[in-house]
């Protein structure tokens, strides 16, 4: 294949790639290929993906090829990497931890088989950090990742390996997670879609707490509409998750290609919670008041989310003593010191502390339900500062106000993450320094469909952010 055709399907969208191969104007061997040669090009000043599994991949692209294309599942053979937190049968899977520097499983989760049988093919692992702790992607094992748009700059996390690799055009659709705001983040930083679904939209496991709330997989890509797409390719239930719900009767990207117009949405600058640099908050509320230009009613006003960050806190802390607890009394001096704190913090909660959590974020739950029966979308910006430096471990201030632990910063999504409602982060403009800024649309629960209706509509408004990129060694460049 030309250089010339390979870069056409590089910057092809996914839906574009599965109308070829449908058409079998291109084989998924050819994908691998294609794919192959751009991370040998881009990757080593990313590092987006630093295991590969090609050997893998081809194996299972010609046992696919050899199907009918009707047995071929939805994705029909698009390539698909997947988070190192998600086991991949005879893929070294570290989590970012020294701990785990050597295991590879010899099973897959229940999300990756889900994600094969409907024609996805793994060929490599996206980098996270240290156990997915931290919207920084960087851990002792793999190394950092950096952000595509400016090298010297973090990709945010703790998806940020499938984020680069969106920009630069080695993945066209990216398997992510989301607890605080996972997928939302990096989406943000690197000018990509990043979708949270509702609770528990998709099966997933085993794992060692089936039944939490807080943590859940999710679609990233370039557009909405690829994004809808992934998440056809994920949904079914699997009774490992035992909260999971069945599929749909009718496919996310249907309804997020009719681009339903909603009649009132809300926007806040802050959801209350959270200083926001002022640049990303005018870039933000332009992007919001887009959608007027389709005839939908903004307004700007904020729901009563202020004790949402103190439950977000406690409950987080109370996932970590169920998720990783073992691991601090038996491997301390192989955690990283926010991981430890997280853990201790949350040995430290007494049963009313956690008590008074859960009340909280019920009457969180509550109150945004009867908020949505008067808008249809909550509207605020993704992150509150554009990406910094990637010698810097976490935001320790903005606008003046200084943050006192790594999540604090994660405010303005991890509250969206109590109301178990999906969220979405599309692109909406940059920095004057040319640097993405990411637009958060919150749906109700359960209103995936048409979340992503509405998103794919205000895309289609904003002006369209050009990805893939090539790796900038700073912006401008």
């Amino acid at each position: 294949m030309s250089a010339q055709n390979a870069n056409e399907i590089i910057n092809a969208t996914a839906c574009e790639v599965r109308d070829r191969l449908l058409k079998k104007d291109i084989k998924p061997t050819e994908l691998l290929d294609i794919l192959e040669d751009r991370i040998q090009t881009v990757d080593d000043q990313v590092n987006a993906l630093p295991t590969l599994c090609f050997d893998r991949a081809r194996s299972f692209a010609k046992k696919l090829e050899a199907k009918p294309m009707e047995d071929r599942g939805m994705l029909a053979g698009i390539p698909v990497p997947i988070k190192d937190l998600t086991a991949v049968n005879g893929v070294r899977t570290t989590s970012g931890s020294p701990i785990f520097a050597d295991r590879i499983p010899d099973w897959s989760d229940v999300l990756v088989e889900t994600m094969e049988t409907n024609g996805a093919i793994v060929y490599g692992k996206s980098n996270t950090p240290e156990f997915g702790a931290g919207a920084h992607t960087f851990n002792p094992v793999l190394g950092t990742t950096r952000n595509p748009w400016d090298l010297s700059k973090s990709a945010a996390g703790s998806s940020g390996g499938a984020a680069a690799a969106l920009a630069t055009g080695c993945a066209w659709l990216a398997h992510g997670s989301d607890m605080g705001g996972s997928l939302r983040n990096p989406a943000s930083f690197c000018g990509v879609v990043g979708l949270r679904p509702s609770m528990h939209r998709l099966s997933d496991g085993p794992g060692t707490s089936p039944f939490q709330t807080l943590s859940m997989q999710g679609p990233m890509a370039r557009n909405v509409a690829d994004t809808a797409l992934l998440l056809d390719a994920m949904v079914g239930f699997k009774n490992m998750n035992p909260l999971a719900r069945p599929s749909p009767a009718t496919s996310f990207l249907s309804i997020a290609n009719k681009k339903i117009k909603p009649i009132k949405v809300a926007y806040s600058p802050d959801l209350g919670v959270s200083p926001v640099d002022p640049e990303i908050a005018e870039i933000c509320k332009n992007a919001a008041l887009q959608f007027e230009a389709a005839g939908v009613c903004v307004e700007e006003i904020t729901p009563d989310l202020l004790d949402a960050p103190e439950v977000f806190k406690r409950l987080r802390g109370l996932d970590f003593v169920v998720g990783l607890g073992p691991l601090l009394d038996q491997h301390r001096d192989k955690l990283k010191e926010d991981i430890i704190w997280n853990i201790e913090y949350g040995r430290s909660l007494s049963a009313e502390d956690i008590a008074w959590a859960e009340r909280k974020r019920g009457k969180i739950y509550y109150s945004m339900r009867q908020f949505f029966t008067e808008y249809d979308l909550l509207i605020c910006p993704t992150t509150i500062v554009p990406p910094f430096p990637v010698e810097q471990r976490y935001v320790t201030e903005c606008a003046g106000q200084k943050l006192e632990t790594y999540i604090d910063w994660l405010a303005i999504v991890s509250t969206i993450t109590l109301t178990a409602s999906p969220a979405i982060s599309i692109p909406c403009g940059f920095t004057k320094t040319g640097l993405p800024v990411g637009l958060q649309l919150v749906g109700k629960p359960q209103g995936d469909g048409p979340l992503l209706s509405a998103a794919n509509l205000l895309e289609e408004i904003l002006p369209k952010m050009q990805t893939p990129i090539d790796p900038r060694p700073k912006v401008g460049s």
